[in-house]
């Protein structure tokens, strides 16, 4: 979950992250429910990410996703870090692996810590922006319940349903190599 694909005129909004924020609770297995496209991310299905304490306050990702076009399995490590105060959702994502490193923002703007978590990623380019989003559940398939929870953080915050592109979840590997 690197660099932001959907453009826009104008600087990136300003998005209050969510306050009181617990990275340790946060720590685990994610599935992505829902996402604005995203070229790194293309004909990707089945995309999961899982956050471990690394130690010596680093925290580690790992991304994994299959094609749906050629069904090969990918995965790329990265490393978490914290932006902000220490009680604030700012973050940001660094993959070593890629050709270009980029700390791209990674800013939670809400979770339960249980089912769903709200991602926001913007980086602006003088004139023009880039943005993403996540829908982020705990569970594969999760329920209505769980994502009107999730587009309650989306709504509150202003950002465009309109670019969401459902995660397929069918048929996907128990476990990963």
């Amino acid at each position: 979950m690197t660099q932001a694909q959907v453009p826009a005129l104008g600087p990136c909004p300003d998005i209050e992250t969510m306050r009181n924020f617990n990275l340790q609770k946060y720590l685990g297995q994610w599935y992505e429910a829902e996402r604005y496209f995203a070229l790194f991310e293309f004909a990707g299905k089945c995309v999961a990410a899982n956050y471990t304490d690394a130690g010596d306050g680093r925290i580690s990702i790992v991304n994994r996703q299959m094609s749906y076009l050629t069904g090969i399995r990918s995965m790329i490590e990265g490393e978490v870090r914290m932006t902000g105060r220490t009680e604030e959702s700012k973050l940001s994502v660094k993959f070593p692996s890629l050709p270009v490193l980029v700390d791209a923002p990674y800013w939670v703007l809400g979770t339960d810590y249980e089912n769903y978590s709200v991602v926001w990623s913007c980086s602006n380019f003088g004139l023009f922006s880039t943005r993403n989003a996540w829908i982020l559940t705990r569970s594969r398939h999760p329920t209505l319940e769980i994502m009107e929870k999730a587009y309650s953080v989306v709504d509150k915050h202003g950002i465009s349903r309109a670019y969401f592109i459902r995660t397929d979840h069918k048929n996907c590997p128990n476990t990963w190599h």
